[in-house]
């Protein structure tokens, strides 16, 4: 039976969206009764359209152009800088000879741009890093506009790649579209040591080879870091939605059931083409109930604050109106179920060995948290999800996993969690709104009065940290014009460790901010994503050094203890002149059309 609250919130997203997803799958279902009638898509292409299509073609020159299998896209963000996207490499003709077995054709219809967070963090290419989702979710349509395809398998991992990806392939909801993932990286250097040496380094204790080592030591292979951030929250959501394979998506790379795995996705997306007797268009699996389970599986994992943001965008995409009130509501009922740094010590390794996917959506389909009766790509009823692939003499086969919990300290039941709400709580006050991921934060630092230091850039706090500035007092850092439409919303994760340590040394300190924190954002109490930011004419552009600021976690308050009538706004967003450099200067339209953080931060609007 649906929990009461999950079954409320699930309604109000229907009745709330149910103009704007009509007029969506209207628009499904018309092009789906196009393809069912013509055939396999790419034969309805002039003669010349098609011989473009073929003519590099090689051996399934002929496939092509008979024109009597299924067309599949293969849409990769591989580069070989990105240690997650880095197996990609062989995917290609390993789902081409897949995919051919299974009766289709596939082709590599296109890149998406993939970026790295932990690369640019801090530094001037993290001003792109969030305007690139919807990069990517453009080029995903560029490749798919060829109108050659049936179906498309989607290579993506991190941050912004999969949210991208996915928004691209509803613009085809009526195709079918699987993500195909490529795994996390073998366990390195615990995460206690590598936290432990950052605070070190920004304490100047340890010299710059150490620090690295420790970080190589962390970071060390292909395959996705093995931290819970925003990364392995997409892989995680992605099976919840059902558009991974059942128990897909922590399989490390390069194993022979990744492999195994691999090619049965791209079997199975041949099977779900609209010329087969299982058709399964992508814009049929995301429905206002797979929305649903992808917060209630966020709250449960304790994951990314970023998807506060990308699963409004997501959503948007299908046509579905999601908002921050809903998670609010998910997040009063939905228990904590994981312990995954940096909300604990484990990392997804140890949770996919603790039963992992299996358990984690067995236990809160046995609570009444998630919908059971949705569409995915293994067929109907995310039941099918309880169970584990394994290689049986070199057969791919489900089991059940009919045992719970290897690890208790990892991973939990829902009848027995690590906490009786969601791992994020939405505060607001007259500040505005803003996000708090309050899973890290121990239950003395989760309310907070101090008074506030304001910055109007990242680096002059860490200046101030460096030079003793913010030693032996209580603060609140105010860290303003980060917001999308100020400078892209960049990730201020390099801000957690030397916060981290004035917190260690007995210092009452927390950051309010227009900007992001990350999904490996930690133990310093945060109120983040504030809306409206500073350069939309939030109050946050009003503080002054000195106002006393409370933020209450628990209570979902966020306020500033001043009056602010008659204040004018200090400080402001750079203007176009001054964005030059590392590409800055190509994402003035995106700073202008960008919207704010609580309806996904697109520039796409409603579609």
């Amino acid at each position: 039976m649906t929990h009461p609250a999950v079954a409320e919130v699930t309604q109000r997203i229907v009745e709330r969206s149910r103009e704007s997803r009509t007029a969506y799958l209207s628009r499904v279902d018309a092009d789906a009764a196009e393809l069912r009638r013509r055939g396999p898509a790419r034969g309805h292409l002039g003669c010349a359209n098609l011989a473009h299509g073929f003519a590099a073609a090689g051996d399934d020159k002929p496939l092509l152009r008979a024109n009597t299998r299924p067309g599949v896209a293969i849409v990769t963000s591989y580069n070989d800088m990105l240690s997650a996207h880095q197996p990609y490499e062989s995917y290609p003709p390993e789902l081409k000879k897949a995919v051919r077995a299974a009766g289709g054709v596939a082709q590599v219809a296109g890149g998406v741009p993939a970026m790295c967070d932990g690369v640019t963090q801090g530094r001037a290419g993290m001003e792109l890093s969030l305007y690139s989702r919807d990069v990517i979710a453009m080029s995903t349509a560029i490749a798919l506009s060829h109108d050659m395809f049936d179906a498309s398998l989607l290579l993506g991992v991190c941050d912004k790649i999969v949210p991208g990806l996915f928004i691209g392939a509803l613009r085809f909801g009526h195709l079918p579209a699987m993500f195909v993932p490529a795994g996390p990286m073998t366990s390195g250097l615990p995460n206690k040591v590598k936290a432990r040496a950052r605070q070190a380094f920004a304490e100047g204790k340890i010299g710059r080879e150490e620090m690295l080592d420790a970080e190589a030591d962390s970071y060390h292979s292909p395959g996705t870091c093995t931290f819970y951030g925003t990364a392995n929250s997409n892989q995680l959501l992605m099976e919840v939605m059902g558009l991974h394979l059942p128990g897909s998506t922590f399989v490390n790379p390069r194993t022979e059931l990744r492999q195994a795995l691999t090619a049965a996705a791209a079997k199975r997306v041949v099977e779900l083409t609209a010329h087969g007797d299982e058709y399964t268009p992508i814009g049929r699996v995301v429905d206002e109930k797979a929305i649903v389970n992808a917060v209630v599986a966020l709250l449960a994992s304790g994951g990314s604050t970023n998807h506060t943001m990308h699963l409004v965008a997501m959503a948007n995409a299908a046509g579905i109106t999601l908002t921050w009130d809903d998670m609010a509501a998910l997040s009063k009922v939905v228990p904590l179920l994981t312990r995954m740094y940096p909300n604990g010590q484990a990392d997804v390794n140890h949770f996919h060995a603790a039963g992992g996917m299996q358990v984690f959506i067995g236990t809160l389909l046995d609570a009444g948290l998630l919908h059971n009766d949705v569409l995915t790509v293994a067929g109907r009823g995310l039941d099918l999800y309880r169970s584990a692939p394994e290689l049986k003499e070199g057969e791919l086969v489900w089991t059940e996993r009919a045992e719970g919990s290897g690890d208790l300290s990892v991973l939990r039941p829902a009848d027995e969690p690590f906490s009786p709400d969601g791992g994020i709580h939405m505060v607001g006050g007259n500040l505005g709104r803003a996000v708090s991921k309050v899973s890290a934060v121990k239950p003395e630092h989760l309310v907070i009065e101090a008074p506030a230091k304001v910055f109007d850039d990242q680096l002059d706090l860490l200046r101030a940290f460096e030079a003793g500035d913010l030693d032996g007092q209580d603060f609140v850092a105010v860290v303003r014009y980060q917001g999308p439409s100020a400078n892209g919303m960049p990730e201020l994760h390099k801000l957690t460790p030397p916060l981290a340590v004035l917190l260690d040394r007995g210092q009452k300190v927390a950051i309010v901010t227009d900007g992001r924190m990350s999904g490996a954002s930690g133990k310093v109490p945060a109120a983040i994503h504030l809306s409206p930011e500073a350069a939309d004419g939030g109050a946050i552009a009003l503080i002054r050094d000195g106002d006393r600021i409370r933020l209450d976690s628990t209570a979902g308050t966020l306020d500033v203890l001043a009056d602010l009538s008659g204040r004018t706004p200090e400080g402001a967003a750079k203007t176009d002149d001054k964005w030059v450099g590392t590409g800055r200067e190509l994402f003035a339209a995106f700073r202008r059309t960008v919207g704010p953080a609580e309806r996904g931060a697109s520039i796409f609007g409603g579609f």
